[in-house]
């Protein structure tokens, strides 16, 4: 298998899991895959945040406001692996209650990564909402 095969099984799996426990309320597996390594960042649909406080901020933010995720899909547009390096973007859809109230939601994604001691974590997210 491929570095890019890897990293997309990663993708699937992995990742998808942790968004959908974020969504449910719980950001615990989104901390485990993001880095612990400066720079970090999130230029995102609700909050941007600089920096791993901002960064961890804004995981309390979204775990404190979401829940009851039923879906959470990523149409992937473009990704890539060089090296210690890989990016995604594409367009997630995700049904879920935010403050309570049920929430569908589609938002362009682009997120960069970086393999840290044999894992990848992410290092930026730029998220925001399509337009009609």
């Amino acid at each position: 298998m491929s570095a890019r095969d890897d990293f997309l099984q990663w993708i699937r799996t992995t990742l998808h899991d942790a968004e959908v426990a974020l969504h449910n309320g719980d950001a615990n597996p989104r901390r485990a895959l993001w880095s612990h390594t400066e720079p970090v960042s999130i230029l995102g649909a609700l909050r941007n945040a600089y920096g791993l406080e901002g960064v961890e901020q804004t995981f309390r933010f979204l775990e404190d406001r979401f829940s009851n995720c039923s879906s959470w899909e990523l149409e992937l547009q473009a990704c890539d692996v060089i090296g210690d390096m890989a990016y995604t973007a594409g367009i997630e859809r995700i049904s879920f209650h935010r403050n309570g109230m049920p929430t569908n939601l589609t938002l362009r994604a682009t997120q960069v990564y970086r393999r840290e001691d044999g894992q990848w974590k992410v290092a930026h997210r730029h998220a925001d909402t399509v337009g009609v």
